[in-house]
């Protein structure tokens, strides 16, 4: 009769030890919100929220989005920011816009890394973008019919990513 093995690690990765970082400056759709907070719950990595919001941090729809995940949801609010790139001066941020020509797949993304989103609706600010270029990051789509992703896919997509460059292999013999 033929042995099965079964892996002693639950992944076949580990999680990075510093957690990646996701900003969202002056959200304004709570379910987004809620879907990328429940996403850095799933991955450990900490939710920033800079400025002002498009909703209250007690809206039903944000934390139905979240579910019951918001205990374990390492949140963090700025009033703008500033703390994040001007902080202590190691924080390396990408900011993620539709106006990016450098492809988010062309990155080499380290554990502590800032991933940095505006609004559905604005996004980032055009200042913002043009005082760093080399860090303006796209997600590559075809723009005849649409004009955007969703904030919480274009996170997840971004976030996942710097993960599977980062993740290390489990060493069980495997």
């Amino acid at each position: 009769m033929k042995q099965i093995h079964r892996r002693s690690c639950k992944q076949d990765f580990a999680w990075p030890t510093s957690p990646f970082n996701i900003v969202l400056v002056e959200p304004e759709i709570p379910p987004n919100t809620g879907n990328i907070a429940r996403l850095c719950a799933a991955t450990g990595s900490h939710l920033h929220l800079v400025g002002q919001l498009g909703f209250r941090l007690n809206d039903a729809k944000l934390k139905r989005a979240g579910l019951d995940y918001w205990p374990w949801v390492k949140l963090h609010r700025h009033a703008d920011l500033g703390d994040i790139i001007y902080g202590n001066g190691a924080n390396r941020f990408f900011l993620f816009s539709t106006a990016g020509r450098k492809s988010y797949l062309s990155v080499s993304y380290r554990p502590g890394d800032y991933l940095i989103f505006g609004s559905e609706s604005r996004g980032l600010p055009d200042d913002l973008l043009a005082k760093y270029p080399d860090r303006v990051m796209g997600i590559p789509m075809q723009t005849e019919h649409v004009r955007s992703l969703n904030l919480a896919t274009a996170a997840a997509i971004a976030l996942y990513e710097a993960l599977r460059q980062t993740q290390i292999p489990c060493r069980n013999g495997m």
